[in-house]
């Protein structure tokens, strides 16, 4: 089956002057002609356009990718061997940089007042600012995000001990609980959760018992928050979650 340069060059998105440009300068010749003259490209030139494609991702000239496929020491299925080890480097390098594009995204969403001295003095190894891009883009046109960030605006250096005291405190009762057997359904476990409701309604928004059961479920659903919470101990996010449903059903009777 051949196929036209059009054709081609919508499969593989470039232009049909690149097309050209590659058959004029021996890089990709196309393996055959129409009765009227014009290129018809086989599979096989569609592998080669492939690996070209490839090779110029990563950033090598044509005169190198030419070189490259036209060894004949060399396997094609080493072409692509090294172009899935080249890629795969590229790819952690662009995860590490999109990975700092967002730290200095993100610390400027939260608008937390300290100098680098006092973050790492009250947050230790946490990021205050970890999941603002995310929560931004959840939640940025809701009230709630916007009272949020007044509310942590006017916050200082004592207000985020404060905080984190507090939150310190229910991690390791709440731990304890889980630890203990505790059921979710229990009063203990309930009271707790609704402790873990009015910490988020006094320091970042008003969380009604909808809202918080929402929460909840995002605790289970969303990976990253399951790791923050079973970190305080195994399980105890998804025991959160029962915990917060039953304690909003509590207070619905």
């Amino acid at each position: 089956m051949s196929h036209s340069v059009g054709q081609v060059a919508g499969f593989a998105g470039v232009t049909v002057r690149t097309l050209h440009h590659y058959d004029e300068i021996g890089l990709l010749v196309p393996g055959g002609r129409s009765h009227a003259g014009h290129r018809r490209y086989s599979d096989a030139d569609l592998d080669r356009l492939q690996q070209i494609l490839f090779y110029r991702e990563l950033g090598f000239p044509l005169d190198e990718v030419a070189a490259l496929l036209d060894d004949p020491d060399t396997d094609p299925r080493a072409h692509l061997r090294r172009q899935h080890e080249l890629l795969s480097d590229r790819i952690e390098k662009l995860r590490k940089m999109a990975a700092a594009v967002e730290h200095a995204m993100e610390a400027r969403t939260m608008g937390i007042d300290l100098t680098p001295e006092e973050k790492f003095e009250v947050f230790g190894d946490k990021d205050p600012e970890e999941h603002a891009e995310e929560a931004e883009r959840r939640w940025g046109g809701t009230e709630a995000y916007a009272e949020s960030r007044r509310r942590t605006a006017r916050y200082g250096k004592d207000d985020w001990q404060r905080m984190q005291a507090e939150v310190a405190s229910w991690g390791e009762r709440y731990a304890a609980l889980v630890a203990s057997g505790e059921r979710a359904t229990g009063e203990r476990a309930m009271d707790l959760a609704e402790e873990h409701r009015l910490q988020i309604d006094e320091w970042f928004y008003e969380c009604p018992y909808d809202m918080h059961r929402c929460l909840g479920e995002m605790y289970v659903a969303d990976e990253r928050f399951t790791a923050y919470y079973d970190a305080m101990g195994p399980g105890l996010a998804a025991h959160l979650r029962d915990a917060i449903a039953a304690n909003a059903a509590r207070h619905a009777g």
